[in-house]
């Protein structure tokens, strides 16, 4: 389920009556004072229980950094997202300008909201906006073990940073694990999101191979849902029995994922939010 800036300032919430009010692709409007969610009926607002996803089983999954953005956010080449009750920042886009403008229109602090930083491969549209770490407190970054050492000595020069090389599968933290280091060419890793709906995967950009990814991630269960860039990949079919599909950045095949899976897969775009 995806979430946008509602549209309609007049609208408030039925329980508290603040105006800080978003809204979700289906029609949900959502509180962010108090986390209420209910319906919008034409004419009236009326308020109502959300079942399909639980506020205690789910994490919110903020798109930072995307080449598409919804109004009043900036596109640019490249990935990031945030999920938010972890304080995990996967990838950093490529450039902090846009990473920066596009945190503060989510009114996130990140020196309170972010605690961890996992970066997928070392490319720039990926790392580029790294230096998000001077605005950070106290920070764990993981970054695959093939990584330059140059890299990761200007890393680990950082006094708020505690550097972490990953090779292995292992966990993050609690309820979120690294695929560890996957691919010949381009080592790359991607991160499993374990949560009472299931697991979510959210990758960079794929280079090892989609269809690898999810074979990896598959290790601790199955996967219900996968978020972020694809690149090249081609076997659509390992796509099929997804709950949700959310092609980002680099995904080459966007079209014919969105044509052949159109009741699971949805559209990314910086400024837009991902229950999981």
């Amino acid at each position: 389920m995806l979430r946008y800036e509602a549209e309609n300032a007049n609208i408030t919430c039925p329980k508290c009556g603040s105006n800080d009010v978003g809204c979700y692709a289906n029609s949900l409007f959502f509180c962010r004072m108090c986390g209420n969610v209910w319906e919008a009926n034409v004419g009236r607002q009326k308020a109502s229980v959300f079942s399909s996803v639980s506020a205690t089983n789910s994490l919110k999954l903020k798109i930072l950094y995307d080449n598409e953005a919804l109004n009043g956010f900036r596109g640019a080449f490249g990935f990031s997202c945030l999920i938010e009750e972890k304080g995990i920042l996967f990838d950093t886009g490529g450039d902090v300008d846009t990473l920066f403008f596009n945190i503060q229109k989510f009114r996130v602090d990140p020196c309170s909201s972010i605690r961890i930083i996992v970066l997928s491969h070392e490319h720039r549209d990926h790392m580029g906006g790294i230096q998000i770490i001077n605005y950070c407190g106290k920070v764990d970054v993981f970054v695959p073990e093939s990584f330059s050492n140059r890299f990761k000595g200007w890393l680990a020069s950082h006094p708020n940073v505690r550097l972490h090389e990953i090779q292995e599968l292992g966990e993050v933290c609690e309820g979120v694990f690294t695929t560890g280091e996957l691919g010949q060419f381009i080592k790359e890793q991607s991160l499993i999101v374990k949560t009472g709906n299931g697991l979510t995967v959210i990758t960079g950009c794929a280079h090892p191979g989609l269809e690898n990814i999810l074979r990896a991630a598959s290790k601790l269960g199955n996967i219900y849902r996968v978020v972020g860039g694809f690149h090249s990949f081609n076997r659509l079919e390992a796509l099929k029995g997804m709950h949700l599909i959310v092609p980002c950045h680099c995904t080459v095949r966007k079209r014919e994922i969105f044509n052949l899976y159109p009741k699971t897969c949805k559209k990314c775009s910086a400024g837009c939010t991902i229950l999981i």
